[in-house]
């Protein structure tokens, strides 16, 4: 699925998408280069869940939680200072990821392969001038 952004005023609409799109997924990638909008969209996905908490990047503590009004716990990950995989593994990012608790997570391409074999790919595509494209895939290795 393709959803087009066309500056902050869609990031509403697109986050709706992103959440009726995922179904039951509960690892959900972020994917783009630096300065795409992974926080930014993370932050209006989580405006949708009714997060109750700031929102923000979790680049220097690594992961964040946030309770939603329907007292559900949301992890946040920003794998982009970590210099190698198991850094990942020494937080316990396996137990996150098994919590059954949404997760968001941002540059996991640092963690190789330790994402989970099923999860929901958000790509996102700058375009310029506040556009993005987002392609929305489920993958699943099984």
């Amino acid at each position: 699925m393709v959803v087009e952004v066309n500056g902050l005023g869609d990031l509403k609409s697109a986050a709706q998408k992103i959440i009726q799109f995922a179904g039951d997924e509960k690892i959900w990638v972020l994917n783009g280069s630096m300065g795409a909008g992974k926080t930014t969209l993370s932050k209006a996905i989580c405006a949708e869940l009714e997060v109750l908490d700031t929102v923000q990047s979790p680049t220097f503590s690594i992961v964040n939680e946030y309770l939603s009004a329907k007292d559900e716990v949301i992890y946040h990950f920003d794998f982009y200072r970590l210099e190698h995989p198991e850094e990942a593994l020494n937080i316990g990012v396996e137990e996150y990821f098994d919590s059954g608790n949404l997760c968001l997570i941002e540059w996991p391409q640092k963690i190789g392969n330790l994402l989970p074999e099923k999860y929901l790919a958000i790509n996102i595509e700058d375009l310029g001038e506040n556009k993005r494209e987002l392609t929305l895939t489920h993958h699943d290795e099984r």
